[in-house]
């Protein structure tokens, strides 16, 4: 599996020495069974089948925070991406369902808005994924606390944005 990774990313799982730094860093270790280093060390051992069979590289932002602290450059933002390529393409896999929900929602308030807006961004995930009511008590709060606008903001070169995703789609990337 690592030579597969390398082969498609580039990046030797080996280069890897394990510091945690990545992990520390990460902003969703605390939900994963396999934080960045544990991957990375999965990898070295000749184990990283056991990655498919877990949510870890589906849970994954790719806000290459784990890449930016790693001082070996051993990237495991792309590493996990690499993951999740092969993952589809061997067993024909998609995210979860609720995750695939949350990634869909958040890249169609980045294509309406040019940025995040978090209420319609909340309510579409709910819509898609189905969980409507988990954690509806913790709206009120966070109105009251300013971080729920009712309506977007939309950057200036709201264009530019919509033009990225177009081209994206004509290349044959999903969006």
């Amino acid at each position: 599996m690592a030579d597969e990774i390398q082969e498609l990313t580039g990046i030797a799982a080996a280069s890897c020495y394990q510091c945690g730094k990545c992990s520390a860093g990460c902003p969703m270790v605390g939900e994963m069974d396999f934080g960045p280093h544990k991957i990375m060390r999965l990898l070295q051992l000749g184990r990283g089948e056991k990655l498919f069979e877990d949510e870890s590289i589906w849970l994954c932002l790719t806000c290459e925070t784990c890449t930016a602290r790693c001082p070996n450059q051993c990237d495991p933002a792309r590493v996990i991406d690499g993951l999740r390529e092969i993952a589809i393409r061997r067993f024909d896999t998609k995210a979860p369902k609720r995750i695939s929900a949350f990634r869909r929602s958040f890249l169609d308030q980045i294509r309406r808005n040019g940025r995040l807006f978090e209420f319609g961004l909340v309510l579409d995930y709910k819509l898609k994924s189905g969980d409507l009511f988990s954690d509806v008590t913790s709206a009120p709060a966070m109105f009251l606390r300013g971080k729920l606008a009712l309506s977007p903001r939309r950057i200036k070169g709201i264009r530019d944005v919509r033009r990225i995703f177009d081209a994206c789609l004509e290349s044959g990337e999903e969006s």
